[in-house]
């Protein structure tokens, strides 16, 4: 295997995401625009999973590719978060500041997990989850991690798709974003 040489501007320019310079789009995905599911989604490095692949604030951060996951911060205001979603991956949660809760169907139950900072979780694959933000203040941040070769698109629960639509959002065959018809 031959080393690479990387010099330390090549690091800062394709490796290196300040924290005070991301921003991202609050509209990734199906549920944003729903009642308590508005968040920033910022892709740092990775699989770029987005279903909004028009949105340039999608890109992933970090230009050097990663192989076989991807990771992104969630910025989100007391009571809100992603609807209830499924990944054919899993999905690690670990609060940054704030308190959240992580939550899944157990059947036709609602489980709920509350992870406070450090915390961390790996949701099952195939599972429906979702989180919220459960603490005040306008600081709230959660970094996500998606593994596996191919994150897919979100597969979103029935009750999702049907309140989305009232919202003028739907996704095409492909998984992507798109305006109702």
């Amino acid at each position: 295997m031959t080393i690479p040489v990387v010099t330390r501007e090549q690091m800062l320019a394709n490796n290196v995401s300040r924290a005070s310079k991301m921003k991202g789009s609050t509209l990734a995905f199906l549920d944003q625009l729903i009642p308590g599911h508005a968040r920033e989604n910022i892709n740092i490095i990775g699989m770029n999973v987005t279903e909004n692949v028009d949105d340039p604030n999608l890109e992933p951060i970090i230009s050097e590719p990663a192989h076989g996951f991807s990771v992104g911060y969630i910025r989100a205001q007391k009571g809100c978060g992603a609807a209830l979603h499924m990944h054919e991956t899993e999905e690690v949660f670990i609060p940054i500041r704030g308190t959240w809760d992580i939550y899944w169907m157990k059947g036709d139950e609602e489980e709920s997990v509350t992870l406070e900072v450090g915390d961390v979780v790996n949701v099952p694959v195939g599972i429906y989850r979702g989180f919220r933000c459960v603490s005040d203040g306008p600081d709230a941040l959660m970094l996500a991690v998606v593994g596996g070769p191919d994150p897919g698109k979100p597969g979103w629960h029935p009750s999702v798709i049907e309140a989305a639509r009232e919202t003028g959002l739907e996704v095409d065959d492909d998984g992507n974003l798109r305006k109702a018809d």
